[in-house]
């Protein structure tokens, strides 16, 4: 009785995972070897403050639950779900837990990242490490933004120079 109870634990486990591995705009597989309870309790309040999670998993529940959320075929490769096993999920911006993990490596030396999937690509670690220097979606999302607006006010400032040489002009030209 006690091995059919395991067994449905494992299965409502992995299936929850799939849904949340469907969900997620970021998936990063890292390292936590290394952790610390505190180490390990800090990172996941870090994470919690971007929107992200951090779960410990076993490979081969991973392996089942990235198979049912049609996962690209490196992240659960053996060479990436080899030794111990986090699993970091976002739900809002992509980039802002690599930036946090990025910068926790380089606080406490770990974790290391493996690979992950962002919004829908998969990245190897290398790649990983990259998008965590590109500042935050909203951050680019301003930026954009401002850039196409820059032109829109020049046009704006000089229209309305022109207008105040007019004034001015009509202003001279009626005290005459």
């Amino acid at each position: 009785m006690d091995k059919q109870n395991n067994l449905d634990k494992k299965k409502f486990f992995v299936k929850n995972l799939s849904d949340s591995l469907l969900q997620a705009s970021a998936v990063v597989i890292v390292d936590p070897s290394g952790f610390t309870v505190k180490t390990q309790q800090e990172l996941k309040k870090r994470l919690k403050s971007v929107g992200a999670t951090m779960t410990i998993v076993k490979n081969t529940l991973l392996k089942l639950a990235g198979t049912q959320a049609d996962m690209d075929k490196g992240t659960l490769s053996d060479e990436v779900l080899s030794g111990p096993t986090a699993l970091v999920l976002a739900s809002d911006d992509p980039i802002a837990p690599l930036q946090v993990l990025a910068k926790f490596a380089s606080e406490f030396e770990i974790p290391n990242m493996k690979a992950g999937i962002v919004e829908g690509s998969f990245q190897d670690k290398n790649a990983l490490l990259i998008l965590s220097k590109l500042p935050g979606k909203k951050v680019l999302y301003t930026q954009v933004v401002g850039s196409l607006a820059s032109p829109l006010y020049g046009t704006v400032g000089v229209l309305q120079a022109n207008l105040q040489k007019l004034v001015y002009i009509l202003h001279s030209a009626s005290k005459q």
